[in-house]
C-alpha cells in the first residue's frame, strides 16, 4: 500500500474556498481506480493548514492519479492560495497484524 501525506497552509482569506476545493478533490480522487482512501482534514492547532491523507493500492495507481488533469489543476489552484509551498510525502507501507 502507498500512503501519501500532504499539507498546505493557505492565506486566511482563501481558507473557505480551499477547504471546498479540497473536499471536491478528495471525492473525485476516491472514485479513481486504486484509491483506498482520500481525506481532507484541517489541522486543529493551525486552522489555516489543510492536510491530506491518502491510501492507494500501489504506485501505478498513484502515478495514474497524478496524471489526471484535474489533479494538476487542483495542486496549482491550491498553491496559488497558499502561504508557502505545499508539502507532500509518499510512503510504502504494510499493515501490521496485531
Amino acid at each position: 500500500m502507498i500512503i501519501i501525506t500532504g499539507s498546505m497552509t493557505v492565506r486566511p482569506e482563501n481558507l473557505a474556498k480551499a477547504l471546498e476545493l479540497g473536499i471536491e478533490h478528495s471525492r473525485r480522487s476516491r472514485a479513481e481506480p486504486g484509491c483506498v482512501a482520500h481525506n481532507r482534514l484541517t489541522d486543529g492547532e493551525a486552522p489555516n493548514r489543510i492536510v491530506f491523507i491518502e491510501e492507494w493500492t500501489d504506485m501505478d495507481a498513484v502515478k495514474a492519479h497524478f496524471a489526471v488533469p484535474e489533479s494538476g489543476h487542483f495542486v496549482r489552484t491550491l498553491s496559488a492560495m497558499g502561504d508557502g509551498a505545499p508539502e507532500m510525502r509518499i510512503f510504502e507501507a504494510a499493515e501490521i497484524q496485531h
